[in-house]
C-alpha cells in the first residue's frame, strides 16, 4: 500500500535497463569498426544521396536524338546513350529511387507482420497460436512467382501495388524464427517479471522482446529488401511490370534493344547492373554488420 504523501515505487525490469543508449552507441561502433560494414553503409549512403539529388543535379532530357542513338562512352555521355539518344548515366542516377522506395515499403510490410504474428500469437498461446502457426505453414507455400504472373493478368500491377503484395507474402518465414524466440525468452526472469507487474501485452512485446530478438528482425529486414528488389527486376524483366523509371526498367530496355551484343554500348546494361549488385551487396553488409550488434555471441 502507498500511503499518503508517498512516491509510487517505479518498476522497471531489467531488459530496458539503459538499452537504448547502449544499443545507438553499439551499432555506430559496429558500423565504424566492421571495414565491410562500413564499405555497405557508405554505398547504401551514396546510392540514397544520389536518389535525392538526381533529379535537381542529373535531369533526365525526355528529348529523342536520333543522331545519338546508342553511342558509347564519350566526354558528353560518360556512360554513352540509350536507344533514343538519350544520357544513360542521368538514367542510373535518377534509377535507384523508385527502387529504393519499392524495397523499403515492401520490406516494412513483411517485416510488421512478422513481427507482430510471431510475437503475440505465442505470447496469447492456446488455440490461437496454433492457429496462426497452421496459417502461416499454408501461406508459406503459396507460390509468388505464378500468383503475381495470375495477378499481373487480371489487374494492372504498379511497383507500390507489387511492394504491399510482396509484403503480405513474406511474413510467414520471419514469423516462425521469431515464434521460436519468443517461445524461449517466455521461460527469461525478466519477462516473468513483467507478467507478475501485470504488464499489458504490447509493453511485454515491444519494451521485453523486440529488444532481444532486433538482430533476427534487422537481418531479416535487409533479406527482404534483397528479395523484394530481385522480384521486382524480375517480372520488370518479363515485362510484367510498367516501364518506370528504374534499373529494371533499363535492364530491359537495354537487352530488348540488343545492347549485349554491341561492344560500344556494353555500359547502357552493365551500369544498372552493377548499382543493382552495389545496393544488394550493401544491404548484406549493413545487415550483417547490425547482427553482430544484437547477437554479441556472434562477434570475432
Amino acid at each position: 500500500m502507498v500511503m499518503a504523501g508517498e512516491e509510487k515505487p517505479i518498476y522497471k525490469t531489467i531488459s530496458q535497463s539503459g538499452r537504448t543508449k547502449k544499443l545507438f552507441y553499439q551499432m555506430r561502433y559496429a558500423i565504424v569498426h566492421d571495414k565491410t560494414g562500413m564499405a555497405g553503409f557508405v554505398i547504401l549512403a551514396t546510392i540514397i544521396v544520389l536518389s535525392i539529388i538526381s533529379p535537381v543535379v542529373f535531369p533526365i532530357d525526355r528529348t529523342a536524338d536520333v543522331t545519338a542513338i546508342l553511342q558509347g562512352p564519350s566526354k558528353t555521355h560518360i556512360l554513352g546513350t540509350d536507344y533514343l539518344g538519350q544520357d544513360v548515366w542521368a538514367q542510373v542516377a535518377n534509377g535507384g529511387r523508385e527502387l529504393l522506395l519499392f524495397a523499403l515499403v515492401a520490406a516494412l510490410i513483411g517485416t510488421a507482420l512478422g513481427v507482430i504474428m510471431g510475437t503475440f500469437a505465442p505470447l496469447i498461446g492456446g488455440k490461437f497460436d496454433e492457429g496462426v502457426r497452421i496459417f502461416a505453414d499454408v501461406w508459406m507455400s503459396v507460390p509468388r512467382l505464378p500468383l503475381l504472373v495470375v495477378l499481373a493478368g487480371f489487374t494492372e500491377l504498379t511497383s507500390m501495388k507489387l511492394a504491399i503484395i510482396l509484403g503480405v507474402l513474406s511474413w510467414a518465414g520471419l514469423y516462425r524464427t521469431i515464434r521460436s524466440q519468443v517461445l524461449s525468452l517466455k521461460e527469461s526472469e525478466f519477462i516473468e517479471a513483467a507478467q507478475m507487474l501485470n504488464l499489458s501485452k504490447a509493453h511485454i512485446v515491444f519494451k521485453e522482446m523486440v529488444p532481444n530478438i532486433m538482430g533476427f528482425i534487422t537481418v531479416n529486414f535487409t533479406l527482404l529488401m534483397r528479395g523484394c528488389i530481385y522480384s521486382q527486376v524480375g517480372l520488370v524483366f518479363m515485362g510484367l511490370l510498367p516501364m518506370e523509371q528504374n534499373w529494371g526498367v533499363m535492364i530491359n530496355m537495354a537487352w530488348r534493344q540488343g545492347a549485349v551484343y554491341n561492344p560500344s554500348t556494353i555500359a547502357y546494361i552493365l551500369s544498372p547492373t552493377i548499382m543493382i549488385c552495389l545496393l544488394i551487396v550493401s544491404l548484406v553488409w549493413v545487415g550483417n554488420a547490425l547482427e553482430d550488434v544484437f547477437n554479441p555471441e556472434l562477434r570475432r
